[in-house]
């Protein structure tokens, strides 16, 4: 039995890299783990700590809503997924740790397709998880429109 982890966020992207991985990856008895990364707010200094609790409590509403539409979606296509939540700053280690904790076979992720100047200034999860993963990494690109 194989094991995918599939890095979802709420991203357009992360829609096309779910179907992508449904369409032509996806095999009965594959375990799938649907992971994501929420922002994390707990170094922030420089908000009121008012604040930052107003902003956790929004990110865990996504993230409930984020559980359930894919939970929906592998559901309604016959998927067994499991979601799992890590939170860490950088989203690229948490994928990379569980991955390797998981045994994946594979990991698929989405890109945002930065340019290579935005990419190197911001940093780049899918880029990171390509280079430090200890299995493949499937990355999709945004469709044309």
């Amino acid at each position: 039995m194989a094991s995918v982890v599939i890095a979802i966020d709420e991203s357009e992207t992360s829609d096309i890299a779910f179907e992508w991985y449904v369409t032509n990856f996806h095999k009965p008895g594959n375990k799938v783990i649907l992971l994501h990364v929420p922002e994390s707010y707990i170094n922030a200094t420089t908000m009121s700590p008012g604040r930052v609790m107003e902003l956790q409590r929004e990110s865990d509403g996504k993230t409930s809503d984020l559980k359930q539409k894919f939970i929906d979606k592998a559901s309604k296509l016959g998927i067994e997924a499991e979601f799992r939540v890590e939170n860490a700053d950088k989203p690229g280690h948490a994928i990379v740790d569980v991955a390797q904790k998981e045994n994946a076979t594979f990991v698929v992720t989405g890109t945002r397709g930065m340019g290579k100047f935005r990419r190197t200034i911001m940093g780049s999860v899918s880029d990171f998880v390509v280079h430090h993963a200890h299995c493949p990494v499937l990355v999709c690109r945004h469709k044309d429109k």
